[in-house]
């Protein structure tokens, strides 16, 4: 689980958009509430580079 904080202040480096934590087939994922850019958490880390985002 990603710590509240730090959901706070990260942000969507494709758009600069607020993200939020969303839990999909079981998996964590950072989703961007503007472009919709998910992006993984790899125990427990979010990983927010362009390359590994998926489109939502």
């Amino acid at each position: 689980m990603i710590d509240k904080e730090l959901l706070d202040i990260l942000a969507c480096p494709a758009c600069k958009a607020d993200v939020k934590l969303e839990n999909i087939n079981g998996q964590e994922k950072i989703t961007c509430t503007k472009c919709k850019k998910r992006y993984p958490v790899r125990d427990g880390i979010p990983i927010m580079l362009i390359d590994e985002a998926e489109q939502g």
